[in-house]
């Protein structure tokens, strides 16, 4: 029977009313949560690891090197890891946990859900079930989120409903799995290649513990002033700008921007679109900054990702020439390959 650490951060799951008004805040513990589920003890041997119990509102890049910290000191003790987490910001950990830790052959699944563990009709029970299930399965490795009967690759996710318990949806990336009752069906297009990642991976994945907190996310809106960037530009690194469509930029903002980055500040582009991707050679509007120095461009990936690997190459490099080649390079299926 295989050995899985359960790592609780608090979240929904592990919500409770408060007397004043009836809000919601973490207050059960992750071992009381495994213990609702009494289905889960004929899964495997299960240890209960309760490393913080917060709302993922307030979870920070200082906790995601806390969990990934966590994996690494106790990585050969067990055969998997399930993350307890709150849905908010579950997408971002689940990225960052990619680049934190690399290659991993044993699985790293994040879940949480949409109404508490106590709640009547709550969701908490079968998604904590059936990440385990999956971080049982002998072709599971790496990192994925598993949230309303779907396997997503840990870069891929986002959330896209508030309330609805199917909240997650992956962009850009077919599921390598769903799940079914008792059962993991698989999809046999190229998301399936996990099996893979344990057929060829080290031992060890490759565990990182620097990301460079000094990045800020932009969002073009129409008339936006360039002054922005002035008031960003002693406290940030690196500035991830979401684009209009599939790489607009307006013209009165192109030379500040380009300045930006010829400050020796990194520019990341996006598309707040989000499907599809980003492709600068489209229209003139955007054309300009193909191939500038100092620019990289996202592709296909989640504005999650794009986030966490900018943190992570920032955090782990200086030079600008290999802050753009851990950039582009393929991690966890976070952007289609030759991007």
């Amino acid at each position: 029977m295989k050995k899985i650490l359960v790592i609780a951060t608090g979240g929904t799951i592990a919500s409770v009313a408060r007397a004043e008004g009836g809000a919601l805040a973490p207050g059960i513990s992750g071992a009381d949560l495994v213990e609702r589920v009494p289905l889960v003890g004929g899964l495997c041997e299960l240890e209960v690891e309760q490393l913080m119990n917060i709302d993922s509102t307030n979870m920070t890049p200082a906790g995601w090197l806390s969990i990934a910290r966590c994996i690494r000191s106790r990585y050969d003790a067990y055969d998997g890891f399930v993350v307890l987490h709150g849905t908010d910001t579950m997408a971002y950990s689940a990225a960052a946990l990619s680049y934190l830790v690399q290659g991993s052959r044993k699985p790293i699944v994040l879940t949480g859900s949409q109404q508490p563990m106590a709640a009547p009709f709550t969701d908490a029970k079968l998604n904590l079930y059936h990440s385990l299930l999956w971080a049982t399965d002998d072709a599971a490795s790496d990192v994925h989120v598993v949230f309303g009967g779907q396997v997503i690759v840990g870069t891929r996710a986002h959330k896209q409903r508030t309330m609805s318990f199917n909240a997650f949806t992956s962009v850009n990336w077919p599921l390598p799995a769903i799940i079914r009752g008792e059962r993991v069906v698989r999809d046999a297009g190229p998301g399936m290649s996990l099996g893979a990642v344990r057929a060829r991976g080290a031992a060890r994945p490759s565990f990182y513990e620097r990301l460079d907190e000094r990045v800020a996310v932009l969002k073009l809106t129409p008339g936006l002033n360039g002054h922005i960037l002035g008031a960003l530009a002693d406290r940030c690194d690196a500035l991830v700008l979401e684009t209009f469509g599939i790489g607009g930029i307006p013209d009165a903002l192109a030379d500040e921007l380009l300045a930006w980055a010829d400050a020796g500040n990194t520019l990341v582009l996006t598309t707040q679109v989000p499907e599809e991707g980003l492709d600068l050679g489209i229209y003139e509007v955007g054309r300009v900054f193909a191939d500038h120095p100092g620019v990289l461009r996202a592709a296909d990936m989640t504005i999650e990702a794009t986030l966490a690997k900018t943190m992570w190459a920032l955090g782990t490099a200086r030079e600008p020439s290999e802050i753009e080649e851990l950039f582009y390079r393929v991690v966890n299926h976070d952007r289609a390959a030759g991007a």
